[in-house]
């Protein structure tokens, strides 16, 4: 078991940040590449137990809400079917690509008392093979960021909310 961890802060309060990312099936709102996402078996987006089928970059994922606070402002996912390593993430040629992972993703989000922003927190914990771990830490190592940054640049075109 490895791990993969971004942190950052968003110029934006707490509630603002967490009004957008709450619900599960609010992906394609503030992650650049996901094109469609939905709820199976008529769950709501902040029901633990909900299945959420999304489509990220041309390729179809399933994960299941593990955990959902709004109290401590953190969600919990995990992939339903084992990740295979992508094809175009670097491997040098005769390179033999990792073996696929198991995964879960836990977003917490804290509030910054000055400036009125928001630090978020964001965790991928990797179930693989002892050999392959280093490169998928470092894959998910370069995705959380530019996930974090799709969201900070979603919350920028989008009004405050009022106090």
């Amino acid at each position: 078991m490895t791990q993969a961890y971004y942190s950052a802060v968003l110029d934006r309060p707490l509630d603002d940040v967490w009004s957008l990312i709450r619900d599960f099936n609010n992906y394609p709102a503030y992650i650049d590449g996901v094109s469609e996402s939905l709820i199976e078996d008529d769950k709501r987006g902040d029901e633990v137990g909900a299945i959420r089928r999304f489509c990220y970059l041309g390729n179809w994922i399933r994960q299941r809400l593990v955990d959902h606070s709004d109290r401590q402002h953190t969600l919990t996912y995990a992939g339903l079917e084992a990740l295979p390593y992508p094809q175009d993430a670097g491997s040098q040629a005769g390179d033999q690509a990792p073996g696929p992972t198991r995964y879960q993703g836990t977003m917490h989000l804290r509030p910054i008392i000055e400036g009125n922003r928001t630090l978020i927190e964001w965790s991928v914990a990797l179930d693989t093979e002892p050999a392959d771990a280093d490169r998928w830490q470092a894959l998910f190592g370069s995705w959380i960021p530019d996930w974090t940054d799709s969201l900070a640049r979603t919350l920028a075109r989008t009004r405050p909310r009022s106090s």
